[in-house]
């Protein structure tokens, strides 16, 4: 029997059933005839070269999707882990391809990364270790920042290396990607990491570096976020998110949520951000505050929130944001609301102690592109009247509005002179007056002028406010009305104080000015995940 004859190549004949006559020309119509006949040519070749390359080790290397087709049972080491009580071992590892290095074809450095931790990968064409000179050839194609599995023996070098963390190599005997990266990076993450100095001493040495501006960095966030610098600072942030609540529920708080959808402002200001409810008017919440307190007339005691926070200021400065990440408190007190600023007091010098005994190397990675001294502060918090604090300022020749709340410039020179009196630079000052807090703080009992409140400085900036708060129903109504407040808009808050609430007092914290001032950094953008200010709504 004959073999059946090869399949034609197209005609023009087939070529115009399949396209419009009327849109293509006869030149067209024979363009794509020879494109054909080019294309099976070409893969006449690609089959021949196919042969003559076949590859024993082809199994070792390759593409490879991961679509939990099943579970195989290896056993996984976080590049973190490898040191040199690992060597001579046979480890499985993923993670970014951050550089590659070709010596030669037959063989290839790659440099992997997960986390804050990279390791040195060598890929050396071998048959006794089943690594071929396509291998090498494969690895050296993939490109930045596609995610590779590694398989291979730990060894140790015979010299430090300089440009992975990890002070070991992998001797390569298998490489699979994971998922390609298939656009080119936006800019190098090491373009990303650097500091001024380095900056400067390029400048001096005549050499230019690239900068990747704040702006480039935000919007390619997510490959800004693969730098070290971010990996430590959202760890940091992780862990006095942390520490709030395990200190807030060893002493007896609990936990809640509150609604972010609201009828009316929460905090007596205009602005907030509105929105259309089913028909009725509606705001985004500028705080839990009105809820924690009905938490309080709920009779939950002590009650603590981490939730998201909506400010509707068009405020473009280095701290402040649209949408940022509420630390808030509430508890019932029993005679003073010094007693909210002693939690507030063990608190932070816990949250401190905490970062700077178990996060050294997080403090370290961040300082050293954004140098910074460690915060001054003192075991029993210092605290201080806002008419102390005042007076300090004019002694400087600061002449400060009297009865009026302290601008950024205020607070700043304050906290140099709290720093050089009393060396510390985490401090409350309390008995603001009235008229600069919101309606349901309650007055002092010495002069209504003044008020039972405080705030919360670190460094020289404002990162806490809060009070004691009005628990009398008649006095509470009476003073949001003073205040411009629309009473139907929170009728039901305002009704809660008709049952009998308990004295109570309480304060909001923002967790993404704490972690930036900490850690001395120069923007709130930088602490903040995915950042929205009156410029940004995207990524």
């Amino acid at each position: 029997m004959s073999p059946p004859p090869p399949p034609a190549s197209p005609s023009t004949e087939e070529l115009e059933a399949d396209l419009s006559a009327a849109t293509i020309s006869k030149k067209q119509l024979n363009k794509e005839a020879r494109k054909a006949a080019k294309a099976a040519k070409a893969g006449k070749k690609a089959e021949k070269f196919e042969a003559v390359e076949a590859d024993p080790f082809a199994a070792n290397y390759g593409y490879h999707e991961i679509q939990s087709k099943g579970i195989s049972g290896r056993s996984w080491t976080d590049i973190g882990d490898l040191d040199e009580a690992a060597a001579g071992r046979s480890v499985l590892v993923r993670g970014f391809a951050e550089r590659f290095r070709p010596v030669s074809n037959k063989m290839t450095f790659i440099v992997l990364r997960k986390k804050m931790s990279t390791v040195q990968c060598v890929l050396v064409a071998n048959a006794d270790a089943g690594v071929s000179t396509q291998m090498v050839r494969f690895a050296t194609s993939l490109s930045r920042e596609s995610v590779i599995d590694v398989e291979g023996v730990v060894s140790v070098p015979k010299e430090p290396l300089k440009s992975t963390t990890q002070q070991v190599e992998i001797q390569v005997r298998k490489v699979y990607c994971i998922s390609r990266a298939i656009a080119a990076l936006p800019f190098n993450l090491e373009d990303a990491v650097r500091s001024e100095a380095e900056f400067e001493k390029a400048e001096q040495d005549g050499e230019k570096l690239v900068r990747v501006c704040q702006d480039t960095g935000l919007n390619y966030r997510v490959v800004e976020l693969r730098t070290a610098t971010y990996q430590a600072t959202f760890r940091i942030q992780s862990d006095v998110e942390n520490i709030f609540r395990e200190y807030l529920y060893s002493k007896s708080f609990i936990g809640v949520h509150t609604p972010k959808l609201i009828s009316g402002s929460s905090e007596g200001g205009a602005a907030v951000f509105e929105l259309q409810y089913h028909g009725q008017p509606a705001c985004l919440a500028q705080s839990p505050q009105l809820y924690k307190q009905m938490c309080i007339s709920g009779g939950f005691g002590h009650v603590f929130e981490v939730g998201s926070i909506f400010r509707a200021e068009n405020s473009n400065t280095h701290r402040h944001l649209c949408e940022f990440t509420g630390l808030d408190a509430e508890m019932e007190i029993n005679e003073h609301y010094f007693e909210v600023c002693d939690i507030i007091d063990g608190l932070f010098v816990a949250i401190f102690k905490h970062l700077n005994e178990n996060c050294k190397n997080l403090l370290e990675i961040i300082n050293k592109q954004y140098p910074f001294e460690p915060l001054k502060y003192l075991e029993k918090t210092l605290k201080i009247t806002y008419e102390e604090g005042i007076q300090m300022l004019k002694d400087a020749g600061t002449e400060i509005e009297p009865m009026s709340d302290l601008n950024t410039e205020a607070e700043k020179k304050l906290g140099r002179l709290v720093k050089e009196k009393y060396g510390t630079e985490f401090f409350i000052l309390y008995r603001y007056p009235l008229a600069v807090r919101p309606f349901y703080t309650m007055p002092c009992y010495e002069d209504p002028a003044y008020s039972n409140s405080f705030d919360v400085f670190i460094r020289g900036e404002e990162i806490i406010s809060g009070a004691q708060r009005i628990h009398t129903h008649e006095l509470l109504r009476k003073r949001a009305i003073e205040c411009g407040i629309d009473t139907s808009t929170i009728s039901s808050y305002i009704e809660s104080f008709s049952y009998g609430v308990p004295p109570h007092g309480g304060f909001g914290v923002g967790l993404e000015r704490v972690v930036m001032l900490f850690c001395g950094l120069n923007n709130i953008r930088k602490t903040s995940l995915f950042p929205r200010d009156p410029q940004r709504l995207t990524p």
